[in-house]
C-alpha cells in the first residue's frame, strides 16, 4: 500500500520525467535547428559542429528514455560544459537570443534532471523490502 508520501513522490517523480523528456527534445531541436539552417558554421560541413554537439546527448537517450536515474545524474553533469557554452553565447551581440534560449532550455533540463534523479531514487529505495 502506497502512503501520502509515496503518492506525492510518485507525482513529483512524473511531473520531473516530463519536464526532463521536454527539455531534452527542446534541446536537441535547438541545437538542430541552430546549427543546421539558423546560424550553420562558415564553411561546407556545418553537419560537423551540429554532430559535435548532438553526439554526447544522443549518448544518454537510451537510459533517458527507460528512465534510469543514475543516466539522469550524469547527463546534469555532460550539461554543465553546455551551459558554458550557452552563456558565452548569450554574451555576444550576434548570438544573444538563440544563446538566451539555449542557457534557458539546459538551465530547465539540468534542474529537471536532477530533481528525477533524487526523486526516482528515493521513491525505488522506499519500495525495496530490505
Amino acid at each position: 500500500m502506497k502512503t501520502t508520501l509515496d503518492k506525492n513522490l510518485d507525482a513529483k517523480v512524473r511531473a520531473a520525467r516530463l519536464l526532463t523528456l521536454g527539455s531534452y527534445a527542446a534541446l536537441l531541436g535547438l541545437l538542430s535547428a541552430w546549427y543546421l539552417w539558423l546560424q550553420p558554421a562558415p564553411g561546407g560541413r556545418p553537419w560537423v559542429v551540429w554532430l559535435w554537439h548532438l553526439v554526447p546527448l544522443l549518448c544518454f537517450a537510451p537510459s533517458v528514455l527507460q528512465g534510469k536515474p543514475r543516466a539522469h545524474a550524469w547527463l546534469c553533469f555532460m550539461l554543465l560544459l553546455f551551459f558554458i557554452e550557452a552563456v558565452l553565447a548569450a554574451t555576444h551581440p550576434a548570438t544573444f537570443g538563440l544563446g538566451l534560449s539555449y542557457a534557458i532550455v539546459v538551465s530547465v533540463l539540468f534542474g529537471a534532471a536532477m530533481y528525477y534523479a533524487r526523486w526516482k531514487s528515493q521513491l525505488l529505495r522506499s519500495a525495496d523490502p530490505h
